[in-house]
């Protein structure tokens, strides 16, 4: 269990750049989900029988309210690898299923129960689903809001509903989190798009400008 953790929360802290160290990854909304399936998982190996009720009883209540405030649920009996990563809290169901390890969960994802396997390297894009008895292989991308019917192999990009279009390539494409510094200006834009008012000012100008250059008729003697 401890190794699955420090793993975990090796991987937590080298997913978000601005978030490293081990209090910002303890902080974390999802964190508790995590150390909650990763106790519940032990317990359930634990063979000493009062000891095993025991330990159950925080770890039922703990599941409990992970469903309720942050709407994720990981079956005890699942088998997943070490460093898991729950990128965004919410909607998130993993049933009874092996999963490999370093595999990346966001919201809205559901695995169905008849899911035979998924394997390491797995990234579930936002609301995709996993219907049926699939089989996932190693270095996927599930795009978001796809939903899996049939098996995926390795090192595939799979998207669509349901997910038929298959790209080669199964690693995710990360972003540079993006901020705009105080007093700075934003580029304008060069394909005639921008703020509507600021087009419709610059045309009232021109029209003044190019009516008073235009002479008027000349008056009859």
């Amino acid at each position: 269990m401890f190794d699955n953790l420090r793993a975990d929360f090796q991987a937590a802290m080298g997913h978000r750049k601005l978030e490293r160290g081990l209090w910002r990854v303890l902080l974390r909304i999802e964190t508790p989900a995590i150390v909650c399936y990763r106790y519940s998982h032990w317990v359930l190996h634990v063979r000493i029988p009062v000891i095993r009720q025991l330990l159950l009883i925080p770890a039922l209540f703990w599941q409990r309210f992970n469903q309720m405030f942050f709407g994720i649920f990981i079956s005890p009996d699942a088998e997943i690898g070490p460093g898991m990563i729950i990128h965004t809290p919410y909607g998130i169901f993993i049933p009874p299923v092996k999963i490999g390890a370093n595999c990346t969960f966001t919201s809205g994802v559901l695995i169905g129960s008849g899911c035979r396997s998924v394997g390491d390297n797995v990234y579930f894009g936002a609301g995709c689903k996993i219907i049926g008895d699939a089989k996932i292989g190693n270095n996927v991308v599930v795009v978001a809001n796809s939903v899996v019917l049939t098996d995926v192999p390795d090192n595939t990009t799979i998207m669509g509903v349901p997910a038929r279009i298959k790209l080669p390539g199964g690693k995710p494409k990360k972003f540079a989190w993006r901020a705009i510094q105080p007093g700075q200006k934003t580029s304008e834009p060069t394909n005639g798009q921008g703020n509507g008012v600021k087009n419709d000012s610059q045309h009232e100008n021109k029209s003044e400008a190019s009516d008073q250059q235009t002479p008027g008729p000349k008056a009859r003697a």
